[in-house]
């Protein structure tokens, strides 16, 4: 098979553990690119956080982020955006407030957050900071519900983080019973992703994939995390990484090494050294 596109997971995926992108990493998407292959970042993360990475790799693509519901290649320009309404978001947030968590209100231009006053081991390493403090704010009150009377906001994405992660689940139900124009998005380690009904990473790179007419079969994803799973599944070459999650590993059709090991520069040069370059295979009438 050919493939003409390489969708790659951030989190887990591109990253190692420490936040940093590798060189070796940064070599094999440029070795890919040279290639023809279409190379786009689907991610959980703000459009911020991606664009920034996806600078430094030198891609141009259309990223999925915020787990599809924002798909963009340039701020203020977005192919597809979907956002959670301002009641919706009020009356999320209302009810979150009742569990001890992190809620984070996630748009593409600054995330709005509750304190936490005594956040857990958990919670200290999932709260993470990566973006650019002057071209993306994070903005930290102590009432979010009060904030939000006073100025009320549509976000793409709502993040919430659990001290107990034994409150997930029930959280989850509970949104799934009351309210109904959002989905939930379990992310692993306490972390809960709500987003406007019918929006998956999954959803965002078939979207981009019809606009680009790619086929399923002609995709490779590479993830990590559980959000990445049906993504996996999908795929024409579903890859997991080393350190992804045990069910993201059995769906998949390969396991490369972890994201500490260079797994995503190991599996794009082991593989895509065998395939010609997508120019030269049109070229010999051996692609459309």
């Amino acid at each position: 098979m050919i493939y003409k596109m390489l969708a790659l997971n951030i989190e887990g995926t591109l990253l190692q553990d420490n936040g940093r992108l590798g060189k070796t990493t940064k070599e094999a998407i440029e070795y890919a690119g040279a290639k023809g292959i279409a190379v786009t970042l689907i991610t959980s993360k703000n459009f911020a956080s991606a664009h920034r990475i996806a600078k430094w790799l030198k891609l141009h693509s259309s990223l999925i982020t915020h787990q599809g519901a924002y798909i963009a290649s340039e701020l203020d320009k977005p192919i597809f955006v979907r956002r959670i309404s301002e009641e919706a978001t009020r009356d999320l947030v209302r009810f979150l407030e009742g569990f001890h968590a992190q809620i984070r209100l996630v748009s593409e231009r600054f995330t709005l957050s509750n304190r936490v006053k005594h956040p857990n081991k958990l919670m200290g390493k999932v709260i993470y900071q990566t973006s650019n403090p002057f071209s993306y704010a994070e903005q930290y009150v102590d009432d979010l519900s009060a904030k939000l009377e006073q100025t009320p906001l549509s976000p793409p994405k709502i993040e919430v983080i659990f001290s107990d992660g034994e409150d997930i689940q029930a959280a989850k139900k509970a949104i799934a019973n009351m309210f109904h124009e959002v989905d939930c998005i379990v992310c692993g380690n306490g972390k809960l992703d709500i987003v406007p009904a019918g929006i998956s990473k999954l959803r965002g790179l078939l979207y981009v994939c019809d606009r680009m007419n790619i086929r399923r079969e002609e995709v490779v994803v590479i993830g990590s995390g559980l959000d990445d799973l049906s993504l996996v599944e999908w795929a024409g070459l579903g890859v997991a990484m080393g350190n992804a999650h045990p069910a993201v590993k059995n769906a998949s059709d390969w396991v490369t090494r972890s994201n500490n090991e260079n797994g995503v520069s190991y599996m794009v040069k082991e593989h895509f050294r065998k395939q010609q370059p997508i120019d030269f295979l049109k070229k010999m009438k051996l692609l459309k």
